[in-house]
């Protein structure tokens, strides 16, 4: 097939390999400006930009895929399907319906599970056993056209947003790829959506990963990996901010101490008491170091018993 590829981050780098290896032509690749990053403020290409200049794709980057000159020019390029993954801005009726067979979405979830913009991490954040890939031919509401195809992933105990990211990136790439060659041939068979039995999958903001110790060892513990690598899960000790990176559950005992206390310190950990249970903090990173596991940081930094984590 000939086909309009739009994406943006990581996710979509190896949907749009996977359809290059698989013989499809990408005749545009559509992805976000390049935007200033770190201290120099120097412009960095997206993820699909990068992928696309390396395999010698056109690019095109819109500032508003819905205005007039970015309708018209999608018009002008041959293709018989557009595939999104991941892109970033919503795509107007006029796009949806331009070519053969319209517009497919890669979405990172077993739809109609976790509709919007994150559903990797909420999926890690609320102790989901298994996640997935849809793709689904795109309509006008946001995830909620008929789906074509699934796959399903189980995730592992020690499961990071990170590493479901992979996880699914690679298996959305696979599948879009199978699904393209199952369209052509009239293979598929549209299933209507029902009723999302999840709230919707919001976007990720660095405040929401800041730890309420009053909530379960449990559910914190799933914050932890769900917002990993991006943006963390952190709290203060001894008015500095203190980054968790890794944890565990060790004990779901009544409380023994006041919530974000530090019960024990022991050579490889600190134990802290949350609202129901306590955790073990296993790799941290405080405020202006790097980071390591709790032991090596205990060797050269001093915690007392009865230090509150979160106190300002």
């Amino acid at each position: 097939m000939k086909i309009i590829f739009m994406g943006t981050p990581d996710f979509a780098v190896g949907t749009l390999e996977a359809l290059t290896e698989a013989g499809h032509r990408i005749t545009l690749a559509v992805t976000q400006p390049d935007k200033p990053k770190g201290r120099g403020h120097s412009v960095q290409y997206t993820p699909v930009k990068e992928a696309a200049v390396r395999l010698g794709i056109p690019v095109y980057q819109p500032q508003k895929i819905r205005s007039e000159e970015s309708v018209r020019y999608l018009e002008s390029i041959e293709a018989d399907v557009i595939v999104v993954a991941a892109f970033g801005q919503m795509i107007p009726k006029s796009i949806l319906e331009m070519k053969k067979y319209g517009c497919i979405n890669v979405h990172a979830s077993l739809l109609p599970k976790y509709r919007g913009a994150a559903p990797i991490q909420w999926a890690v954040i609320n102790g989901e056993k298994e996640s997935g890939v849809t793709i689904m031919q795109m309509d006008e509401g946001l995830d909620t056209g008929d789906m074509l195809t699934k796959v399903v992933v189980p995730l592992d105990e020690k499961e990071t947003g990170g590493s479901l990211f992979d996880k699914l990136s690679a298996a959305g790439a696979k599948l879009c790829a199978e699904t393209l060659d199952m369209l052509e041939l009239g293979g598929t068979m549209p299933e209507k959506q029902g009723e999302s039995p999840t709230d919707y999958a919001s976007m990720l903001t660095k405040e929401m990963g800041k730890i309420d110790w009053t909530k379960s060892a449990v559910s914190v513990e799933r914050l932890v990996r769900g917002l990993n690598p991006w943006p963390s899960a952190y709290t203060k000790l001894n008015g500095k901010n203190l980054k968790i990176w890794e944890c565990q559950v060790v004990s779901a005992d009544a409380s023994k101490g006041v919530c974000g206390e530090i019960l024990e310190v022991t050579k490889d950990s600190m134990i802290v008491q949350t609202g129901e249970g306590a955790l073990a903090v296993k790799v941290l990173q405080l405020e202006g170091k790097k980071r390591m596991d709790a032991g090596a940081f205990l060797r050269g930094f001093s915690v007392e018993t009865g230090t509150i984590l979160g106190a300002e």
